[in-house]
């Protein structure tokens, strides 16, 4: 069973720069599309960025296009999450996600079987 592992959350400034990363258990990594997604108190949980199992092809959403960028190594079993000119309003919890076989990068979250435990970002004005 693989298993996801979120690190480098923390409190940032607005302006600031993050690196969240994902890691997984097991040897089947570069069989699953990855997704960020994150999730505020009282809100949904939004897809923000995914990858391929190989690293070819990126999906963002628009609220994050530019500033967030997901990249993975798969000899490390690692996915990256690289966020940029951060805001208040990207306070929220953030979690990896998994897909295993899929296509293509879904963003919605109902397609994705494995997850992290999340990890908070905060960002002060």
């Amino acid at each position: 069973q693989v298993q996801l592992v979120e690190s480098g959350g923390g409190l940032v400034q607005a302006g600031g720069s993050l690196r969240l990363s994902c890691t997984a258990s097991g040897r089947t990594f570069n069989d699953y599309v990855m997704g960020w997604f994150r999730q505020a108190p009282g809100k949904e949980r939004d897809f923000l960025v995914g990858i391929s199992g190989s690293g070819g092809r990126t999906n963002s959403a628009d609220s994050v296009k530019g500033r967030f960028t997901i990249s993975r190594d798969n000899a490390k079993n690692t996915v990256y999450l690289q966020m940029n000119r951060l805001k208040p309003e990207d306070t929220a919890v953030y979690y990896c996600a998994g897909d295993r076989f899929r296509p293509y990068v879904s963003t919605s979250s109902r397609d994705y079987e494995l997850w992290g435990q999340g990890t908070q970002v905060t960002v002060s004005s």
